[in-house]
Order: structure tokens, then sequence, then C-alpha cells
């Protein structure tokens, strides 16, 4: 049978376009449904603020500057009181939902998922989220594999770009008409590096979105539907139709590629397929029950499913280009301007 799928960490793929997960997460659930998610097909006039990129990148630079935010560090620690700091001052209602998780190597993480939310009574509710702590191991490079990255793109930018979001939310003059919830979650990178021997679990990976999707911060919640922004920042930077996102919410990916045709960043969005990967995403739709879909760079060209940086030492603020970010920030405050209450 032929292999035609990949995952972030390179150890779950997909065989005859079906996964073959662990036992810890091959249990049957409730998968989300899309019956009340259609695509628009009429463009609104409304007015949508302009994304500012270069305060996206700024913010990518803060958090760099902390060192890498790798759990149980003192720059993890310094940066996540940053990021609650700042969504406080920009207007949201922020939730900290603090829990300690297992990884894989048995070490006890201390993590904390961040979620803001705006427009707090709109019963209509999408999320944008990115994960916020960096690899605590550069395991693709071969210089100093154990050391951890900087995580510039993988982390920061996705997280770079939701400040901004934020940012614009707080200050437009105008408001979206449903409620958004920004959620950054922790300890995405801390699976198995590929030097690990032993048994490999799809569950070491995405440990605060597992959390967040079966203890939810609103015992209550509902969203209409997910965007997860992952590795959104790289110069020239393309991203498919990820597989498990077309799988769960096809018409939420249709929406947000048509958006970026229609304003000029087809050059990024680009109309093609990519294989099924486990991220964030996977989780929020699976044990969240709601649609989700995964903005991530796919550049099968380096040999691998991401960019040639991808956990190396590379991942640092000189790879990070403020166009793509102008990109994908003013497509997703597009889709959710136009988006009906």
């Amino acid at each position: 049978m032929e292999l035609i799928g990949h995952m972030k960490s390179n150890c779950i793929v997909l065989i005859s376009g079906v996964f073959l997960l662990t036992a810890a997460c091959s249990k049957e659930v409730k998968k989300p449904t899309e019956k009340n998610v259609v695509e628009a097909t009429e463009v609104r006039k409304v007015e949508v603020p302009t994304f500012n990129a270069d305060s996206a990148y700024a913010y990518i630079q803060r958090q760099v500057a902390f060192g890498p935010r790798v759990p149980n560090t003192s720059a993890h620690k310094k940066c996540g009181q940053y990021l609650v700091d700042f969504f406080n001052a920009h207007g949201s209602w922020t939730y900290k939902q603090e829990f300690t998780a297992k990884a894989f190597d048995g070490t006890q993480l201390q993590l904390k998922n961040i979620i803001a939310s705006y427009n707090t009574k709109a019963a209509k509710r999408v999320i944008v989220a990115a994960h916020w702590d960096s690899r605590p191991f550069a395991d693709q490079d071969s210089i100093h594999p154990n050391r951890p990255i900087d995580g510039a793109n993988d982390g920061a930018s996705g997280v770079g770009v939701i400040m901004e979001l934020a940012r614009s939310l707080h200050t437009a003059k105008i408001p979206p008409d449903i409620g958004v919830d920004l959620i950054l979650f922790d300890g995405e990178d801390y699976g198995e590096p590929s030097f690990h021997e032993g048994t490999r679990y799809a569950t070491s990976w995405c440990l605060g979105s597992q959390y967040w999707s079966d203890r939810k911060h609103i015992g209550s919640y509902k969203a209409y539907y997910g965007i997860l922004l992952d590795m959104v920042g790289a110069k020239d930077a393309q991203f498919a139709k990820e597989g498990t996102s077309m799988k769960y919410a096809p018409s939420v990916v249709e929406r947000v590629w048509s958006t970026a045709g229609r304003l000029g960043y087809s050059m990024y969005f680009v109309n093609k397929l990519s294989p099924e990967i486990i991220d964030d995403h996977h989780f929020v739709n699976e044990n969240g029950h709601i649609p989700m879909i995964d903005i991530i760079q796919y550049a099968p060209e380096t040999g691998g499913y991401f960019g040639a940086y991808w956990h190396t030492h590379q991942d640092a603020i000189q790879i990070i280009d403020k166009n793509t970010l102008k990109a994908v920030g003013q497509t997703v405050l597009e889709v959710l301007y136009q988006e009906l209450p």
C-alpha cells in the first residue's frame, strides 16, 4: 500500500487514506458537522481593518527575544505572561487554562492555554488559533540537535498574526458581527524527537489542544468553525488545502482560499491538495467536535511536508517575511468580517 500522508511529528502516516493512530487515540469519536457552515455566495460590503504586517513582525520578534519558549523554562513563563498582558491591554476577555501534562519522556510539563475573546455576548463564534510554545529539540538539524529552537515560524508566526488580529479587533471602528475567540495552545511541539527510541504516540504532540478539546474553557462552549495558523510567516510560503481540513471543513477551506484569491493572495493560498497531517486542528475536530482547518506551509520541494528550516536552528527571525504575514492576516480578517451573525 502507498504511503500518502505525513504528520508534523513524522510518526503517523495515512495508508489508503485511513489514519493509523495508536491505541491512545484510536477510540471512535463523534465527528464535527459542517451542516451549518456554508460557503458565502456573495461578498458583503463591510469596512475591514487593514492588517499591519509590521506590527505582526514586531510581535514575532518580541516572542523570539524571550528565547526558546519551551515548557518549564523561564522564557516560556515570561512569554506566557507577556501574551496574557497583551490581550488584557487590547480589550479581550482573557482566560488562562493552566494544567499539567506528561511528556513522552515522563516529564511533567506546566502548560497554559491562553484564550482571548471578543464580542463575548455573540452566540455565533469563530476560533482563530495557533501554538505559542517552541520545540525543545532541533531534531531535524545536524548541528546541536538536542538544543531548543527559536521557533520564529513554527509557533511565533501564528501567534504574531493573532496578536495583530487582536489589536485590529480592539481598535476597529466597526467590529465583526460575530464573536471571535483567539486561542493559543501550549505544548504542541513537545512530541517525540526523531532520535527517540521506543513506541511513538500521536498523542505526545498537541498537548494543549487535546486538553482544551476535552475540557473547554467554558463548559457549554460552541464555535461555528475554527482556523488554525501554523508556520505562516516564511518568505514565499505556500498554503495548500490540507487533507484533514478538507475532510472535516471543506467549505471553510474554500471560503478562506477564495477570499485570499479575491484579495490577490493566490500565490500564497494555492489551489493544491496536500496530505492529512496531525496538528492541533486534528484534536479540535476529533475530540472537540468543532470543524477546524489548518493554514500551514506546504513545501514538498524540500523533501518533506514543511520548509527546510523545520525543526532546525534555521527557524529564526531571519526567515520571517512581512508579505507572507500580510497575506495570511488580511485574509483571516476579511473572512471574519464577511461572516454573518
